[in-house]
């Protein structure tokens, strides 16, 4: 229903703003001005999605929930969307999307909304809501860098040229 509703409002309330700023202001400079505010929002995404990309990494080489930097990248790429779509409203619900602290809004109020049932890391698996989940380190710092690892010695190649490592 609420996509129903989306998908026919939308366009209701952007034709009704071309309506009206084209009448303000006429229709080369409505036009000049769509595309103005796309360049400005695609050139504010672009930075915008560098940051939650180097957010993501900084999560994941720290083995932290990478929940917050995901959903910040998803946000992004929909404002992107929205951005690319002509309209006023579009654009302006994608350049709000760009503010990392609308973002915040957008993200609490989903995840008030959402409840997780499991979350897989490294090998296990954590069952249950995620209010009950303590905050940790995924990785066991007492725990040694082990790579488990087979060496394979004389295996001649089987064509000239292959170099022996995979087998066909």
């Amino acid at each position: 229903m609420w996509l129903f509703l989306a998908f026919a409002l939308v366009p209701l309330i952007e034709i009704g703003l071309f309506i009206q700023v084209g009448g303000l202001i006429g229709l080369w400079p409505t036009l000049g001005l769509v595309l103005l505010t796309a360049a400005v929002g695609m050139t504010l995404m672009r930075s915008q999605g560098a940051a939650a990309m180097q957010d993501l990494r900084r999560s994941l080489d720290e083995m932290s929930d990478p929940g917050r930097p995901l959903a910040h990248g998803a946000m992004i790429l929909f404002a992107g969307a929205l951005l690319l779509t002509p309209g006023f409203f579009t654009d302006g619900l994608g350049i709000a999307l760009l503010i990392p602290k609308f973002r915040d809004l957008v993200l609490s109020y989903i995840s008030k909304r959402v409840k997780v049932q499991s979350f897989s890391m490294g090998g296990s698996t954590i069952r249950g809501a995620a209010q009950d989940w303590p905050e940790q380190d995924w990785r066991d710092p007492r725990a040694p860098d082990i790579i488990d690892a087979e060496e394979i010695d004389d295996i001649p190649p089987s064509r000239p040229g292959d170099s022996g490592w995979t087998r066909h």
